[in-house]
């Protein structure tokens, strides 16, 4: 399908107009935006439930996705308006882990995090898991195997630069039996290439922002005050 022709009918769920509880995704005879996945892709949607009934790894994996998510609140029995959260990412990364009974966990990360890393390395194995932790620059390859020279350099200063190696550090991880992977602070892009070659699931624990102490969301919540600049960018 040429999308140009067609520049309304892709799903835009971010731009719906609807309040929450009367989305079609989320009660019957629920309100419908244009290209709304639910109404206009019923196909995709009964397509993706067969995906998981014909795998049963893949249905155990989702099934106790679902779980930890609930387990992630406090009050529910309150109901939706007394919901509270409970738990940390780290911690819930900990529980599914054991709700899969994995054993090896992969703990790929930037070197600008390193000191983070070692504390979770600390954490993952003190709540019983073995850890393949693989830093970005592992391998010592040079950025001019990827044809940047000096002047691609974050230290414009240094004739030679290691390049991140996600590739690499995804094939370590793969090699070494890791069970479910998790990414700490990969570079944007880098964080794409590693999850391409992961063979185990990947989870997130934090993401890359040098400018913000990795904390992205921080400009979205301000880019109608003092970050309003970035919709120029």
């Amino acid at each position: 399908m040429d999308r140009t022709d067609t520049p309304r009918l892709y799903p835009q769920c971010a731009a719906c107009p609807h309040e929450w509880r009367e989305r079609f995704c989320r009660v019957d005879g629920g309100k419908a935006h244009v290209g709304c996945p639910t109404a206009a892709d019923a196909d995709l949607c009964r397509e993706s439930l067969q995906r998981l009934q014909d795998d049963p790894e893949l249905m155990e994996f989702a099934r106790q996705a679902s779980l930890q998510e609930a387990d992630g609140y406090a009050g529910r029995h309150l109901g939706y308006e007394g919901l509270s959260p409970a738990k940390p990412r780290v911690v819930e990364i900990v529980e599914f882990a054991r709700r899969m009974g994995y054993k090896r966990l992969g703990l790929t990360f930037c070197g600008g995090l390193r000191f983070e890393a070692a504390t979770v390395h600390r954490l993952f194995i003190g709540a019983g898991f073995e850890v393949c932790s693989v830093m970005c620059k592992a391998g010592k390859v040079p950025k001019s195997e990827l044809g940047i020279d000096q002047s691609g350099h974050v230290d414009l200063n240094a004739d030679e630069e290691t390049m991140c190696n996600p590739v690499l550090q995804a094939l370590a991880a793969n090699r070494h039996g890791a069970e479910l992977n998790v990414l700490l602070g990969l570079c944007v892009g880098h964080d794409s290439l590693f999850i391409k070659h992961a063979e185990a699931p990947v989870t997130v624990l934090a993401v890359k922002d040098r400018l913000l102490g990795h904390d992205p969301l921080k400009a979205v919540y301000q880019m109608e005050h003092y970050y309003r600049w970035i919709k120029n960018c």
